[in-house]
């Protein structure tokens, strides 16, 4: 009887460790894994590669100083052509026009264009009056003038022209190579200025 209820008590015993164990599957799990083992992963679907952004092209940025702006016209005899005559031109471009035609009318277009230049930079170089009509009128600078005026001008095919020279003159249509002369001459005279020569076109020769 003895031997009985202690072997009864023994597979109580053994029931109640197995029935320990199974209600701690974590704990089975890691015991019955060796030291250092690595963990068990979860299988994860592949993630697809993206391809890295083609390069940008480098920006090339252009200094607006720097940027040479194409020529107008192919030549100054084109500029000239250009140009229509003005129904009623201003005082200042009628003044322009006189001086041109007055002291430029037999010489090349670049000659005209010339005594126009000179005519301008004295306006902006602070030694003489600052409109082309005053510049033009000072006494004892131009010989053509009948008491400060300018005398009358026929509509001619030299008046024409020496206007569309004014117009492309204030325009900045074509630049003049006398720079920025402030005086000029006729070449068949010598005065001793002593002033710095620019040019020499056609009968005039220009100073600054």
């Amino acid at each position: 009887m003895l031997f009985s209820f202690r072997q009864a008590a023994a597979t109580l015993l053994l029931c109640s460790l197995s029935l320990t164990g199974a209600g701690k599957p974590g704990l089975a799990l890691t015991l019955d894994k060796p030291a250092g083992a690595p963990l068990a992963t979860t299988n994860l679907p592949a993630v697809p590669s993206v391809p890295a952004p083609a390069a940008l092209p480098p920006q090339i940025s252009v200094d607006d100083d720097e940027a040479e702006a194409p020529a107008r016209y192919a030549s100054l005899a084109e500029a000239i052509d250009a140009q229509d005559m003005p129904e009623a031109p201003d005082d200042e471009l009628r003044c322009l026009a006189g001086a041109i035609y007055f002291e430029a009318k037999g010489e090349p277009l670049v000659g005209q264009l010339g005594v126009a230049q000179v005519i301008l930079n004295r306006t902006q170089s602070g030694r003489f009056p600052r409109t082309i009509c005053s510049v033009v009128k000072q006494r004892g600078q131009f010989a053509f003038l009948r008491d400060g005026e300018m005398p009358a001008i026929p509509d001619n095919a030299h008046y024409r022209t020496a206007m569309a020279v004014a117009q492309v003159a204030l325009d900045g249509g074509w630049e003049s190579p006398v720079g920025d002369a402030l005086f000029f001459h006729a070449s068949r005279v010598a005065p001793s200025w002593g002033k710095r020569r620019v040019a020499a076109i056609g009968g005039h020769v220009f100073y600054r």
